[in-house]
């Protein structure tokens, strides 16, 4: 029987360096062969899928964490900011000297001094990743970041969420106080070392976004399996009858799944897909 799989992008189909192992491609390749629908389930936009991806032959895109659904080229929900909601956080943002960018999926957009500021948060991102840091810079870890952008040409209608640069953790617990009407979220590091704070769309998850997309396709949730790497990928996970985390998953992602595979550079996603059936190793 055909299953549907939910695959999330950073430290899951890629590496943390935006590389596509050649296993993963050839799994995602091969399950499609045998029938299998394949999605995306990823914070980010759809800017930031980049033709590599969409040549594997997916089937579509759950994007902003949960804020878009396409399938098979069509819309089936996209949930924006709103240009007030968009300007609010702006503002908020500059009063604060927090540098951030907007995720739209007509591109990514910097604050004004996002490419001066953001590159050791970035770094140290990539780092605790276990990764090699020498010699990146914004514009290579962010290909498609946007720079130039000032004042009011950052208030946007098209906006799925903001991602922000933590001063410290009291960043983010004040982003909840202050946006009661928006969706607070922080990635990077666990609790008070997260180094990003976001603000999206109020009641959006990548569960959520799972459930349209399984009323669209009126398909059962037993079919479903869910594949991620980070504390923000536990509610896909739950939302999947089968629920597998990257073996460079968090201790939270690892705990809550059904099993884990291998490293995301490791066959981790090729190795998982033999196992579970879903194409012959």
């Amino acid at each position: 029987m055909s299953k549907i799989i939910f695959l999330d992008v950073d430290g899951t189909l890629v590496d943390y360096q935006n590389r596509l192992p050649d296993s993963a491609a050839l799994a995602v390749r091969k399950a499609r062969a045998n029938g299998h629908r394949v999605y995306l389930c990823t914070g980010r936009s759809r800017a930031e899928i980049y033709p590599n991806l969409w040549e594997l032959g997916i089937n579509g895109l759950l994007g902003g964490n949960g804020s878009y659904v396409e399938d098979d080229g069509q819309v089936i929900m996209h949930q924006l900011l709103s240009l007030d909601q968009c300007r609010r956080v702006v503002d908020w943002l500059h009063a604060r000297g927090l540098e951030f960018y907007l995720e739209s999926n007509n591109g990514l957009f910097a604050s004004e001094r996002f490419e001066e500021v953001a590159l050791p948060t970035l770094l140290e991102y990539i780092r605790r990743k276990g990764k090699d840091v020498e010699g990146l810079t914004v514009r290579e870890i962010f290909p498609d970041l946007q720079f130039g952008l000032q004042g009011e040409q950052l208030y946007r209608d098209d906006v799925n969420k903001i991602s922000f640069i933590l001063h410290s953790y009291q960043d983010h617990l004040d982003s909840v106080r202050d946006f009661p009407d928006l969706q607070p979220g922080t990635w990077g590091g666990r609790g008070e070392t997260a180094l990003f704070g976001d603000l999206g769309v109020k009641n959006i998850t990548k569960a959520h976004a799972v459930q349209v997309l399984l009323d669209h396709l009126g398909a059962d949730r037993a079919d479903t399996i869910g594949f991620g790497d980070a504390k923000v990928d536990l509610p896909l996970l739950e939302a999947c009858a089968v629920g597998v985390a990257m073996g460079n998953g968090g201790p939270e992602i690892r705990a809550a799944a059904d099993f884990v595979t291998d490293d995301v550079e490791e066959n981790g996603l090729y190795n998982a897909f033999v196992r579970l059936g879903l194409i012959e190793g």
